[in-house]
């Protein structure tokens, strides 16, 4: 029999050593009882035990929003979170005659409230329960996709039971790689409507030649408001839809961060990778970041030049390509950070000094076998990448796919489905299907998908597959052709082309002939073997790297260092306190702006080009209410040590109170790495300082009915 050990006993035994400011850790809220004596040190005035309850204030304020987080900041379902989370939102509602994303959005009243794009979620978390023993008790004796298998048909049921209420969605999380898993309920808010957002010259100043950089001066922020029936359940948008009455919601602080004060953070954070292997962190070094930036290179340029030639493709790409931007930079800086941390060099020491623990010795054939593994997976690590970025880089070539395999999925019972192919997944698919007809154009998806194909054509033969080759040639002539060819007799750029396929679809029949139909017949099945070979791989990982991390786990307690779990896009919370950095000798940063940065930043050309009524206010000097006493003007954005990383956009950030005093939307340049590894010397996130939010709706963009409403007047 496999031998476990209590990850909370380890994990919490080493936390209860951490020193007084706990910067590094994304803790589970259920962790946060036994880490009073720190939060305590820290600063924090309430009570530890209250942040464990993901049901009550504050952390039942906190929701998942689209890709970052948010939070309620009224009862009646206004939810804060950053502007480039909302995005979409307002990239949806934006036409080349109303353009939202330059000009800013207010609604008059709820009545004036858009909707959003279909596909786009709140998740309100209410349930997050220990089910370790449940998923793995039909895994014992298996190995890779039999593994595998037996904890995605526990999870199913696990899922299925959950969600039979109705208006929940479940998942199964995966805790310390296969060691402890957890059921996660969240209410799910389908209603979601734009209420109010700056113009882009404020909420994305600076652009990407800030992005990730510090001082800052960005607005970077959106009210959007949830919405369900009159039975107060979850549902589709509708007129006759309600306000989401909020569990809790976030008071804003009158006052503001300083140097030195508690901050605290909670929200999803996506992925993070800091407990992986020393081969793993070479590959990502050495292969991984360097080949996504001169992908993303290419893919930028390609949205870039059809934004200038036609202003209807740049409307409908704006927020394909700053995402793209904004993964482009991360992915740069992640790497820069990594080299400059010494990030492979100090894993694989500590990876050597680990593995000469008896506890290691224990485990080190289950290790060795897990790195077997990993390099088996490296072996076709380009196709993979290309292969990542061709499902999510086109619309409509995605839409053929997606439907294709969801005919394919919906032949079989509801459980032995793909996960996100089953019967819950269908109103996400619709949303999909739905979205594309304001985020498409076909110039541009066929220029983006050469790139990508060429650079597939390229590899070596051992990674290329006979259906890719078979469907678009192995030239630059032959593929040029067949693109030509399927855009050209395609008629799935057409809402209800695309509706009348997914109807059939979700019902396991035929659907009516179309050339990319029949192209993503022929690629379903590909992409079923693929499968094959990655799950049968992930399963014997799934099964090994517990091994790693009980290693692990009795190295970091000989040190009385903490271990909490690598971030998997589940509710978290942070502390640590108001920090400026110095990023190099002889230079040091401090950690507040002000308006003033707006002003010297200011050239009038994008995307230093602050709108007038913003620079009239600033030269006014009305800051009245919302004035740093210390500073004598109006503070913009501030610096905290807190651990963050993707997804933890939009998450609030509180003061000692529990009162909200930042929006966090970023991180500092020389921290982008924090998703492999912490840093405490450079590790820092950016915030929207509440009171700039406040002077804006206040005397700037005027939205006093919403600031009311947020009690802030």
């Amino acid at each position: 029999m496999r031998r476990r050990l209590s990850t909370s006993a380890l994990a919490l035994g080493a936390a209860l050593s951490l020193p007084a400011h706990a910067d590094e850790g994304m803790w589970m809220p259920s962790q946060l009882p036994q880490l009073a004596k720190p939060l305590r040190e820290a600063g924090f005035k309430g009570r530890p035990q209250a942040l464990a309850d993901v049901t009550a204030a504050p952390l039942s304020a906190v929701v998942r929003a689209g890709g970052g987080t948010g939070a309620f900041v009224s009862p009646d379902g206004l939810i804060l979170t950053n502007h480039h989370v909302a995005y979409g939102v307002i990239q949806y509602n934006s036409r080349p005659e109303r353009n939202l994303i330059d000009d800013g959005f207010t609604a008059a009243d709820r009545a004036g409230e858009l909707p959003a794009n279909p596909d786009f979620r709140v998740l309100v978390t209410v349930g997050y329960d220990k089910v370790t023993d449940a998923v793995l008790k039909d895994a014992a004796g298996k190995t890779g996709r039999a593994y595998f298998d037996a904890i995605d048909r526990a999870s199913k049921a696990i899922v299925a039971e959950c969600e039979q209420e109705g208006g929940v969605r479940c998942s199964v999380a995966n805790m310390y790689y296969g060691t402890d898993f957890y059921r996660i309920r969240q209410l799910e808010l389908r209603d979601i409507r734009l209420v109010y957002a700056p113009p882009r010259a404020i909420g994305n100043y600076g652009d990407e030649i800030d992005n990730f950089m510090w001082p800052r001066h960005t607005g970077d922020f959106t009210l959007l408001r949830a919405y369900v029936g009159k039975d107060g359940k979850p549902a589709a948008y509708s007129a006759d839809n309600v306000p989401y009455r909020a569990p809790a919601h976030l008071p804003l602080a009158k006052d503001g961060p300083k140097a030195g004060d508690y901050a605290m953070l909670a929200g999803y954070p996506g992925t993070t990778y800091r407990h992986r292997t020393a081969a793993e962190f070479d590959e990502q070094v050495n292969w991984t970041l360097p080949a996504r930036v001169a992908v993303f290179d290419q893919l930028i340029d390609v949205v870039e030049t059809a934004g200038v030639r036609d202003a209807d493709a740049k409307t409908r790409y704006a927020a394909q390509l700053q995402s793209l931007k904004n993964n482009r930079k991360r992915a740069a800086g992640e790497l820069e950070g990594l080299r400059r941390s010494d990030a492979v060099r100090v894993r694989a020491d500590d990876e050597r000094d680990m593995l000469a623990t008896e506890a290691a010795a224990k485990e080190r054939t289950d290790i060795d076998a897990l790195n077997a593994s990993i390099a088996g997976g490296s072996a076709v690590r380009e196709r993979e990448l290309l292969l990542a970025l061709f499902g999510s880089q086109s619309q409509l070539m995605r839409a053929a796919i997606t439907l294709e395999r969801l005919r394919v999925e919906s032949a079989k019972p509801d459980a032995e489905r793909e996960s996100g192919y089953q019967v819950r997944d269908h109103a996400l698919i619709e949303g999909l299907l739905k979205q594309v007809q304001r985020r498409y154009a076909p110039d541009v998806e066929k220029a983006l998908l050469t790139v990508l194909l060429t650079r597939y054509q390229q590899l070596p033969d051992a990674q290329r597959l006979p259906g890719f080759d078979a469907a678009f040639g192995r030239t630059s002539a032959a593929l040029k052709h067949a693109l030509d060819t399927l855009y050209a007799g395609t008629k799935l750029g057409d809402e209800a082309e695309r509706l009348s396929r997914f109807a059939a679809a979700r019902e396991g029949k035929p659907m009516a002939a179309d050339p990319l139909i029949g192209l993503a017949a022929k690629l379903v099945p590909v992409q079923l073997a693929l499968e094959q070979e990655r799950k049968t791989r992930e399963g014997e990982q799934l099964r090994l790297r517990p091994a790693y991390m009980r290693a692990l786990f009795a190295w970091r307690q000989q040190q009385g260092r903490a271990l909490y779990p690598d971030a998997n896009g589940t509710l978290r919370v942070s502390f640590g306190r108001v920090d400026g950095f110095s990023p190099r000798d002889g230079v040091r940063y401090t950690p507040v702006t002000t308006v003033a940065g707006i002003v010297e930043k200011n050239t009038g050309d994008v995307p230093f080009d602050a709108p007038k009524p913003l620079l009239d206010a600033i030269a006014k000097g009305d800051f009245a209410g919302t004035e740093d006493p210390a500073l004598k003007t109006q503070t913009v954005n501030f610096l905290t040590n807190l651990d963050t990383t993707g997804g933890n956009s939009g998450s609030p950030v509180l003061n000692a109170r529990g009162e909200l005093i930042g929006l966090n939307f970023d991180s500092n340049w020389e921290s982008v790495s924090a998703s492999w590894m912490f840093d405490p010397r450079y590790k820092r996130a950016v915030h929207v300082d509440m009171r700039y939010l406040r002077w804006l709706m206040g005397k700037v963009y005027p939205a006093p009915h919403l600031l009311e409403e947020m009690g802030a007047q």
